[in-house]
């Protein structure tokens, strides 16, 4: 039956993120595989810090770090803001003040290649020697997909030089329209570069190969040999992030990040090193949304911290 545009906005606009909340129960059933690797004894050493994102949270730092503290994360990831001391203090007082730890997030976005660069520097530099709260890690968004393999190793080269200057963790995240948006390109600087460190959100790869990646596996487990931090969003062949892992439908695709997940974890616990992950589910329009009313169709804050507890729960287990 045809439904005119009039009707179907005002039918539309009746559906609130309340109205959709309780069905997420019925999500419950989705099947979550066990672990495919062994219970290992976790080396001394090891430990599992779990971040929130404060991409699409409404209020302020503070805000923010109580949410997440009280939704009972370690710590929070955030974009490092180098030309504002105001902001930098910002982020500094509300970290100690609600007793978290830190990542800082840092970027480019001029088109340019040299101003680009040079922009990217500062950045990662002013994180790197800030001295309100060190950061665990920093996580780069890394140039731009259309340099040059020449180009692109300029970041990387800097960013080795500096962690090896400072001690300073630097992340490369597998992530679209950046240097490492691809598994193939990735694949050259890890042969490239043997001291290069991944942030792994391959999530991007899973949209940017439209599959679940079995016909690179030689590639993926080449990443995940080298990801030290993860980006715990779960994308599929069509996008990077499913409207809700908690679904039944996405099981199959939540299963193959955990599978990948689960082997990073498994060197992590047998070296006895630390291993960080975000839970970055994110706002609209990673979120998908009914049409003309924009109302996402999950509550993303729900769903990180669904994937905080299932993370917890499968690597602190045993």
């Amino acid at each position: 039956m045809y439904q005119s545009r009039r009707t179907f906005l005002k039918s539309s606009a009746s559906v609130t993120a309340a109205s959709l909340l309780p069905v997420l129960p019925l999500a419950q059933a989705v099947s979550v595989n066990k672990s495919t690797s062994p219970p290992i004894r976790p080396a001394p050493g090891f430990e599992l810090l779990i971040m929130a994102t404060n991409w699409g949270f409404d209020g302020t730092v503070d805000e923010f770090c109580k949410a997440a503290k009280a939704a009972g994360y370690d710590g929070v990831e955030i974009w490092w803001p180098a030309n504002s001391e105001a902001k930098q203090k910002e982020i500094g007082d509300a970290v100690k003040k609600h007793d978290l730890q830190l990542g800082l997030a840092c970027t480019s976005s001029v088109a340019a290649y040299d101003a680009n660069l040079n922009e990217f520097k500062a950045a990662v530099a002013s994180a790197a020697s800030n001295s309100l709260h060190k950061p665990l890690y920093i996580n780069c968004h890394t140039g731009k997909d259309y340099f040059t393999f020449e180009q692109g190793m300029a970041f990387m080269d800097y960013t080795i030089a500096l962690t090896e200057k400072t001690g300073m963790p630097i992340y490369h995240e597998t992530h679209r329209s950046r240097l490492l948006y691809s598994a193939i390109v990735t694949k050259n600087f890890m042969d490239r570069l043997p001291k290069l460190r991944l942030n792994l959100d391959i999530s991007h790869w899973c949209v940017v190969h439209n599959s679940l990646l079995a016909e690179i596996k030689d590639i993926v487990d080449q990443a995940i040999d080298r990801a030290d931090h993860i980006h715990a969003r779960v994308g599929h062949a069509e996008g990077a992030q499913v409207n809700d892992p908690r679904a039944p439908e996405w099981a199959s695709a939540l299963n193959a990040h955990l599978q990948w997940w689960d082997r990073i974890i498994a060197r992590k616990k047998s070296r006895g090193e630390r291993m960080t992950i975000l839970t970055e589910f994110g706002p609209p329009d990673y979120m998908p949304t009914l049409p003309y009313t924009r109302q996402p169709v999950a509550d993303q804050w729900a769903i990180n911290v669904h994937m905080m507890n299932l993370l917890r729960e499968r690597y602190l287990a045993h």
